[in-house]
């Protein structure tokens, strides 16, 4: 839902702030959102573990519309509606350190800031947000906000889905299914830029320059090759296989005990909202290899936040290793409902990116 001129004008009230809310998602979060000038800023005094945060950048990610769109199924067990803001990933300002924050963590009041806020009411499609220092890094002096607002969930699942399956700078070869996606971006380039590994990658046609140009050895184009009959023709030579699509190709867990090493591991994130998704998603998990499943290690995650994960990558992107795709320009504030058209898509080049406040 556009926002009108009334809803545009500047906040002058100290306790409320201005947000994009919905109370029932139904299919649609982008139709469901409303853009709210004077929303409740997140409840006072500050809990001693956390941080106060005016939002300067957000950069949305699927599970941002996919959690609120299960509200159909969620209104069955639950009685009463309720209004939040979406969105996890942020870049902004500190505004308060709380209490009991150790002084070791080092938070000043203006400190520019990324991070994660997680699950809560108060999203970064807000303009205040309280996230746990866990989730909160300092961002590098040559590093942008923009920039730095795409790395808490989409940088961060790359990193805790490669950095443990992989040895850094022993060239290890590595598969990444979707590599041209917010996740996958980041992917090819932890793999070949920041460990040293051999990346291949699967994108469309479209894409197969920009997977290169991230670091990538070989890129296969989906839509005129079949991606597990080409992995099936190397042979056994893949330590890890980072899945951030799922299901697509179908066969391509059951075939990786023909490329994936012995010792290696399938890893995935990715898994489409649908029937087939979630039987596939089942099927890897609990079919034995007897009855037909995949013989090789087969695991799947969310991300979690690490503040050293974090804190790790802001230095990757400091040195260069790594850098944000981002779709497009900047998002202003008020056009914020399209982001999530273009999420559910699946088409995105990278990341997007909404400009919150000043």
């Amino acid at each position: 839902m556009a926002a009108d001129k009334e809803q545009l004008k500047a906040n002058t009230d100290p306790n409320t702030m201005r947000a994009w809310q919905y109370t029932r998602a139904g299919r649609s979060l982008a139709a469901a959102m409303t853009l709210n000038p004077n929303a409740r800023q997140p409840p006072t005094p500050l809990p001693a573990d956390r941080l106060l945060v005016r939002v300067t950048y957000m950069s949305p990610n699927p599970a941002d519309h996919k959690i609120p769109e299960l509200s159909q199924l969620a209104s069955l067990i639950m009685t009463r509606a309720f209004t939040a803001t979406p969105g996890m990933d942020y870049a902004g300002v500190v505004e308060e350190v709380g209490s009991g924050v150790s002084s070791d963590a080092n938070y000043k009041v203006g400190d520019p800031v990324f991070g994660r806020a997680g699950g809560s009411a108060f999203g970064t499609l807000g303009e205040y947000i309280q996230p746990l220092p866990s989730g909160c890094v300092s961002i590098p002096q040559s590093v942008s906000p923009a920039d730095a607002s795409t790395l808490g969930t989409a940088a961060q699942t790359a990193y805790q889905g490669i950095v443990p399956y992989v040895r850094a700078g022993a060239g290890d070869e590595v598969f990444i299914n979707g590599g041209s996606g917010g996740v996958g971006t980041y992917a090819v380039q932890i793999a070949a830029k920041a460990l040293g590994c051999v990346v291949t990658t699967a994108c469309s046609g479209r894409n197969v320059e920009l997977c290169k140009s991230l670091g990538a050895s070989t890129v296969l184009d989906y839509t005129s090759t079949n991606v597990s009959e080409a992995l099936r023709a190397r042979g056994q030579v893949f330590k890890l296989v980072f899945d951030t699509i799922g299901n697509s190709p179908a066969d391509l867990y059951k075939a990786a005990d023909d490329y994936l090493l012995p010792d290696g591991n399938f890893v995935q994130v990715g898994a489409p909202a649908s029937i087939d998704g979630t039987r596939a998603l089942l099927s890897r998990a609990l079919l034995p290899s007897a009855l037909g499943g995949g013989k090789r290690a087969w695991k799947f995650f969310s991300v979690a936040d690490q503040h050293d994960n974090l804190a790790e990558l802001a230095r990757w992107m400091q040195e260069g290793k790594i850098r944000a795709v981002i779709d497009g320009d900047i998002v202003p504030f008020e056009d914020a409902p399209k982001v999530y058209e273009k999420l559910k898509t699946g088409r995105t080049r990278g990341n997007l990116v909404v400009k919150v406040s000043e």
